[in-house]
């Protein structure tokens, strides 16, 4: 009875791979998209194959894709150098030099962030205008 039942699950499997196996039997059509420039012609298809041409003109021929030219837009976020600035502040923090509490030789660069900051307060000022 098990025997009956596995082979009429077994026929009911391979019956719609071989019905369906005819009727992918055509092979597939072709479909080429080209860009042509200028007056040349587009080529013709040979049998079943599908051509679709694009035109341009022949000022683009030699030319780098568009999308390839643009440069993309920011993402928003903050760009490279300042990136680098960051990182290295970060750092900073721990080595000798700088004006913290944390690690040896902390509080030697307390006078060197102050005149930092003042430098970069009076940068500030002059971009505005203001004396």
């Amino acid at each position: 009875m098990r025997l009956l039942t596995a082979l009429s699950l077994a026929a009911i499997a391979v019956a719609p791979l071989t019905v369906g196996s005819a009727a992918r039997a055509e092979p597939p059509q072709k479909i080429f998209n080209l860009v042509v420039y200028g007056n040349d012609p587009c080529p013709k298809g040979e049998g079943d194959e599908i051509i679709v041409c694009a035109r341009k003109p022949e000022s683009e021929r030699y030319r780098i894709p568009k999308k390839l030219r643009e440069k993309p837009e920011p993402a928003g976020g903050p760009g490279w150098g300042s990136q680098v600035a960051t990182m290295e502040q970060v750092q900073r923090q721990t080595l000798p030099g700088s004006c913290s509490a944390i690690g040896s030789n902390g509080f030697t660069g307390c006078t060197a962030k102050a005149l930092e900051q003042w430098f970069a307060e009076r940068r500030m000022q002059e971009s505005k205008g203001e004396p």
